[in-house]
């Protein structure tokens, strides 16, 4: 008698094929909880929603990149508040359905997407810049000068 389960095989006997990618979802660890989640969002608008941002510090600005494939700049929205945030937000709407398409596939993603950031007190908040080419969208948030304190030596008596 066997003591490891058997993935390949059924009740019956007959073989089947085990893919472990088949039945692949996003995981929410907050599924079963009695407040909103993530599983508010339809799994297929999951990953626009959650756009991938990436944020480098160089010497003279902080920048932020995020691919958004297939959006045009007209679709994508960027903010500054008051309190420092940078807000970048967009949305892609789903294609027309034709009555006589087949859809044997739907795996690029639609719906809207927000991400903010606090951005740090030296941050030139009027001179940011923003471009998009190629679905690549760029933010630049120039930084101030950090001022070099003047140090006095004091002299020790005695």
């Amino acid at each position: 008698m066997a003591m490891i389960p058997s993935f390949f095989n059924n009740r019956r006997g007959s073989s089947i094929i085990f893919d472990p990618l088949s039945s692949f979802e996003a995981w929410d660890p907050f599924k079963d909880f009695p407040f909103p989640s993530s599983s508010l969002i339809p799994r297929e608008n999951s990953a626009f929603v959650s756009t991938r941002i990436d944020w480098k510090e160089t010497p003279e600005a902080h920048v932020f990149k995020a691919d958004l494939p297939g959006l045009k700049k007209e679709e994508v929205k960027i903010e500054i508040e008051d309190d420092r945030v940078l807000q970048i937000s967009g949305e892609r709407n789903t294609e027309m359905e034709d009555k006589n398409d087949t859809w044997h596939r739907v795996e690029r993603s639609s719906g809207k997407f927000l991400r903010r950031f606090r951005l740090p007190e030296n941050a030139k908040m009027d001179q940011v810049k923003a471009s998009m080419e190629n679905g690549l969208l760029t933010v630049t948030v120039p930084k101030e000068e950090v001022k070099k304190h003047d140090v006095k030596a004091i002299e020790i008596s005695g």
